[in-house]
């Protein structure tokens, strides 16, 4: 008979041996920080949909081994998704396009204060927050683009000239419900108060080739195709769409050319792409850490030359085709009254009709 103990007792002995073993490498693995621990991260709700953004998110990520979490979504669906989480959300970090959405989101109480030396530095007062709840990163200009075939740009001066008679039936704009035009109306309002901003629209509204529509790639389009003369739009399109692989885009964008509005007054009206800390940020040190590094030389210098925006960070050069462009006189408004005057822009927008 032959007697199995032996081996039993030998391999009870290696198993013991051997989970010993894997226990010790395990609470070593453990107290060396690797394996078991959370890897540091930062959550993002977006509204942008850019190439350079994920690029610079990549980089973000390569220099401070912070994860980037990105949640893309329109500005109002993000802003919306904010409030129905409520202190429940994951968002760190709200990125969206125009300061309009920006103090939406503030007065909503979605975001928080941020206080950085950095973030000072990098960015001029009158592109971030007073309170600093929210922090621009580019900005843009909204010009008027002009066909090259039927407009002299010496009859060009203004916002308020293309109300004038000699622009009737020629001018070509967005909808009242696009934030780019609300904030347009806003700084209106600011410099002519409601009554002047009101006969502004008014006049604009008589003057439209047809009835406001698409996007601001669509205005272009067709001032190019002959529809319209000239059109209210933002510089960075017209950037993106000189750039484009599809022909159709470049010949459109070829066929215009852009002119800076109120540059023997109070310059032509800009507006800023911004992030902003939500407000119940569970990442907040990593959040603050990713829009300082969206404020740097580095970085800026990327947005500015593969989007073509104009870099809030003044030590940063513009990009060939900005500097092709020339040097323009900005309105020097601080953004965030574009925000407090939305609600009157939205109200004059309905009450001349402006649809």
């Amino acid at each position: 008979m032959i007697n199995f103990a032996p081996l039993s007792n030998q391999y009870m002995l290696k198993n013991i041996i051997k989970s010993t073993l894997i226990a010790s490498f395990g609470a070593i693995l453990f107290s060396c920080g690797t394996g078991n621990e959370k890897q540091e991260e930062v959550n993002v709700y977006t509204h942008r949909h850019y190439e350079a953004d994920q690029k610079l998110f990549d980089l973000f990520s390569e220099k401070t081994g912070i994860k980037v979490n990105v949640v893309s979504a329109s500005a109002d669906e993000l802003i919306q998704k904010l409030e129905l989480e409520g202190a429940n959300s994951p968002a760190d970090v709200l990125i969206t396009v125009d300061a309009g959405r920006l103090h939406r989101a503030e007065e909503k109480d979605l975001l928080q204060s941020v206080s950085s030396e950095t973030l000072s530095l990098n960015i001029p007062p009158k592109f971030r927050d007073p309170e600093g709840f929210w922090f621009g990163l580019t900005y843009r200009a909204r010009i008027i683009a002009y066909s090259k075939e039927r407009v002299n740009p010496e009859e060009l001066s203004s916002y308020e000239a293309l109300t004038e008679p000699q622009w009737k039936g020629r001018v070509l704009t967005r909808s009242s419900e696009n934030i780019y035009n609300q904030s347009l109306l806003a700084s209106m309002i600011a410099h002519h108060g409601k009554e002047g901003a009101e006969k502004w629209a008014t006049g604009l509204l008589e003057n439209m080739a047809r009835s406001p529509k698409g996007s601001d790639r669509d205005q272009v389009k067709a001032v190019a195709s002959g529809e319209g003369d000239v059109a209210i739009v933002n510089t960075y399109y017209i950037g993106i769409m000189l750039n484009d692989a599809n022909e159709e885009e470049r010949k459109a964008a070829d066929k215009i050319s852009i002119f800076f509005p109120n540059q023997s007054d109070r310059g032509t009206h800009i507006n800023i792409s911004g992030a902003a800390v939500t407000k119940y940020a569970p990442n907040k040190a990593n959040a603050v850490k990713l829009i300082e590094f969206l404020s740097n030389v580095e970085a800026q210098g990327v947005l500015a030359n593969i989007n073509f925006e104009y870099p809030v960070n003044p030590k940063v050069e513009f990009s060939d085709l900005l500097k092709n462009w020339g040097s323009f006189k900005a309105d020097d408004l601080n953004l965030s009254v574009l925000g407090d005057n939305n609600n009157d822009a939205v109200i004059i927008f309905d009450k001349v009709g402006w649809k």
